[in-house]
């Protein structure tokens, strides 16, 4: 009986060291991160004029949308979106920070915004844009009086394409502008929620010169 009892505990032992040696499946190759790059200024620096409302060729409210590059667009992105806010502005009394420019239905072979976007609700490519002054790009515009000003950009892949337009009102005041603007991005910042891929950041300061 001890023998048997032997045998059988030689035998648990033997298997067990054949599990131990036995390899783990290789896993597979983690997908590198997504970037965010811009030519215009250093991740974290001051944000040319050229790109702000203080831009002699800037209408107001408005300015010369920079170039963005973005790269390792993950597998399975449906569509890319850009998200430009300044985080020293709080909107109504509520942790809403201000709607600079916002483009949903960016296509994911794409890898570039260019310069100077076009203004209107659809872009060329398809997206849609809107920023709290209109249908267009809103350059950083903090006042000469106060702080630097700290502006994120963000570009998110996901695995959805929105069907979403922009809240919009023909001839709409400043106010309703900005109602709208907000609103849109409350709509298309809780659609993409549980569909987001991968996502990258840059950073610029800005305040207007004296």
């Amino acid at each position: 009986m001890k023998r048997v009892s032997l045998l059988f505990s030689l035998l648990l032992y033997a298997v067990a060291f054949s599990w131990a040696q036995t390899p783990a499946p290789a896993a597979a190759p983690a997908f590198p991160p997504m970037t965010l790059t811009t030519n215009a200024w250093a991740d974290g620096d001051i944000i040319p004029i050229k790109y702000s409302q203080a831009a002699p060729d800037a209408k107001p409210g408005g300015g010369t949308s920079p170039e963005f590059k973005w790269t390792n667009i993950p597998p399975g992105t449906k569509s890319l979106l850009f998200n430009f806010h300044d985080l020293d502005l709080s909107y109504n009394k509520t942790t809403d920070d201000q709607v600079h420019w916002v483009v949903w239905n960016i296509p994911p072979d794409k890898t570039t915004l260019t310069e100077k976007q076009p203004e209107g609700a659809q872009l060329p490519d398809g997206s849609y844009q809107i920023s709290v002054t209109g249908l267009f790009y809103r350059g950083p515009g903090a006042a000469a009086s106060g702080p630097l000003h700290h502006y994120i950009f963000e570009i998110y892949a996901l695995d959805t394409k929105l069907n979403i337009q922009p809240v919009s009102t023909p001839g709409a005041d400043a106010a309703t502008n900005t109602a709208n603007a907000f609103e849109t991005r409350r709509i298309v910042m809780t659609a993409i929620q549980g569909h987001i891929l991968g996502k990258a950041a840059y950073t610029g300061r800005f305040k207007r010169p004296q």
